[in-house]
């Protein structure tokens, strides 16, 4: 027995309405452009007015919307942005976060503090927004960028409170995931493992670093920019349909070990 798979309908997002959060570079800027690719409009939210504009102009469908996630005002400025597209928001990318190595015994409370709000706390006030609005409408896909770091220790890293804020990522994936399930709301996330971005611009462009990664990563190398396109779409668009809670490893075996 044959079977028709129209992919174009299975990843596509014509019609449907997005929200980037740290969307003016890296990580965040690709994801914004392989959602309009894939068809959705794109609310660009981050702190930097000119990146983002500049994004902007570079997609079919962008609305830029200058944004700073710990700042409630902010937050509810985004969702209005997105609701005046067309009524509804049909999918929500939390990429925004932050994080520098300091070793355990010297990191200032304040500064864990911090990291927590931005990668966390900041993270569940918007969802939370967000998720009201999916819920009244029984639909909607959420993805949160994690990190292996929620996973597995960071070490020979140093970076307690990025590890510690992931690793709570993750696990309120889960709980928003089983809390909103019935109400048609799926809740999702993405580990990166080491990929080029502005946090790990020194990374990089050390060989020293590089050749750990070479010498560590069961892949050999670090991920391309490309390599979480598919990740994204498949838990984004219908294609993951009935997958909620799911954490999806993008490492090239790193956790693997």
């Amino acid at each position: 027995m044959s079977v028709t798979i129209d992919i174009g309908t299975l990843f596509g997002l014509h019609g449907r309405v997005a929200i980037v959060t740290g969307a003016s570079s890296g990580l965040g800027a690709r994801f914004a452009r392989v959602l309009d690719a894939a068809g959705a409009t794109v609310v660009l939210a981050a702190r930097r007015q000119e990146l983002l504009e500049q994004l902007a102009t570079e997609l079919e469908r962008a609305v830029p919307v200058v944004c700073d996630v710990t700042w409630g005002p902010d937050r509810a400025a985004v969702v209005q942005a997105a609701l005046d597209v067309n009524g509804r928001i049909d999918i929500l990318v939390n990429n925004a976060g932050i994080g520098e190595p300091i070793p355990a015994e010297d990191e200032p409370l304040e500064h864990f503090e911090h990291v927590v709000d931005v990668n966390l706390n900041s993270l569940f006030a918007l969802t939370q927004l967000v998720g009201r609005e999916m819920i009244a409408v029984g639909r909607g896909s959420i993805v949160n960028i994690a990190s292996i770091l929620g996973l597995v220790a960071s070490a020979p890293i140093k970076q307690a409170s990025y590890a510690a804020s992931k690793g709570a990522v993750v696990n309120l994936t889960r709980e928003l995931a089983v809390q909103w399930a019935r109400k048609g709301v799926r809740v999702n996330a993405i580990a990166p493992g080491w990929f080029p971005s502005e946090m790990t611009t020194a990374m990089f462009e050390d060989e020293a670093s590089n050749a750990y990664l070479r010498r560590n990563a069961p892949m050999g190398r670090g991920g391309a920019e490309h390599e979480l396109d598919g990740a994204l779409l498949f838990l984004a668009s219908d294609a993951s349909s009935y997958v909620t809670g799911h954490t999806l490893v993008v490492d090239g075996g790193w956790t693997a070990r």
